[in-house]
């Protein structure tokens, strides 16, 4: 039986922002599918409940037990994006327990940053392989689902710009990419007449606390007043879900910025994790247009999908 909510599945759900999206697309209406590796035993939550939302004590089965005890819709599944029969296993999952897909958000990630020489092949693997090709998988088994429903699509990817780059290199390719993948897949809705879908990248003007920032700055006290709470990031999700596909398509925005221009949000001190302070903007003012004079003169286009006669 079909449910009579929007379904929205997130795949990186089970700490931080992930598990923030994922709670707050719940209390927006949505049931929600809560998809990562990390699982728990529903039967024993281990110490203080709720856990620590950036600990690994955060399961996609704790994270599911506090929207279901919220009032939510929803169900935890587990996946491994690194492997193509996972990742189907995990939407047909999906789609049986709801009968639909609307809505797909990829915040699954690996991250290591350092130098190239300092970067060892086995984590640029890593990366390689959950971050784009884990997206590439879960968008290529989601899409007949949500073009059914007109669906969305959501990445956590960033603008593109060369400062990103420095001192990370490895990690920024695989994210780079995943933000290529967002140009060119809503190209091609847009190109199959699927106007009303959209593909959106999103990535954070202020750093957000999570698992992440944890690892890199284990929250001293002057460093968390720096960070914002995961709900903008979450807030920013919902007014891109919100927002006209002709408007998001294909772009790659920065949460404080499409709330500021888009949802008309003024006062972003809610957001900050200490009170009083003003987070300083890791992200440029300025960002380069990818746009370049020929755009529309592409030449002759070649389809290798598709078989030459004989």
């Amino acid at each position: 039986m079909p449910s009579d909510k929007p379904v929205a599945l997130v795949v990186g759900a089970s700490r931080g922002i992930g598990r923030q999206v994922a709670v707050d697309l719940a209390r927006n209406g949505y049931a929600v599918v809560v998809a990562a590796r990390t699982v728990s035993d529903p039967s024993e939550p281990p110490g203080p409940w709720p856990p620590d939302p950036n600990s690994p004590a955060s399961t996609i089965t704790t994270v599911a037990r506090e929207i279901s005890a919220a009032g939510g819709d929803a169900v935890a599944v587990a996946v491994d994006v690194r492997h193509e029969e996972s990742v189907n296993a995990l939407v047909a999952e999906a789609v049986a327990t709801y009968g639909r897909l609307d809505v797909l958000v990829y915040s699954s990630g690996a991250i290591f940053w350092a130098s190239v020489p300092d970067t060892p092949l086995k984590r640029f693997r890593l990366m390689q392989r959950v971050n784009p090709e884990g997206l590439y998988a879960v968008v290529q088994a989601a899409l007949p689902h949500l073009r059914r429903a007109r669906g969305r699509v959501v990445v956590v990817s960033p603008p593109i710009y060369s400062r990103f780059f420095r001192g990370k290199t490895a990690y920024a390719m695989g994210k780079v990419a995943m933000s290529v993948l967002t140009k060119g897949l809503a190209m091609d809705l847009v190109r199959a007449g699927l106007r009303d879908m959209a593909v959106t990248s999103i990535w954070p003007a202020v750093a957000v606390e999570s698992a992440a920032t944890a690892q890199f700055t284990n929250l001293e006290p002057d460093e968390a007043n720096d960070l914002r709470k995961p709900t903008i990031f979450s807030d920013a999700i919902l007014a891109i879900l919100n927002a006209p596909a002709s408007v998001v398509n294909g772009e790659l925005l920065l949460d404080e910025d499409f709330l500021r221009e888009h949802a008309g949000v003024t006062d972003f001190s809610k957001y900050n994790v200490v009170p009083g302070t003003s987070p300083r903007r890791i992200m440029p003012a300025k960002l380069p247009d990818l746009a370049v004079a020929e755009q529309d003169d592409e030449g002759k286009r070649f389809d290798s999908s598709t078989k030459p006669r004989l």
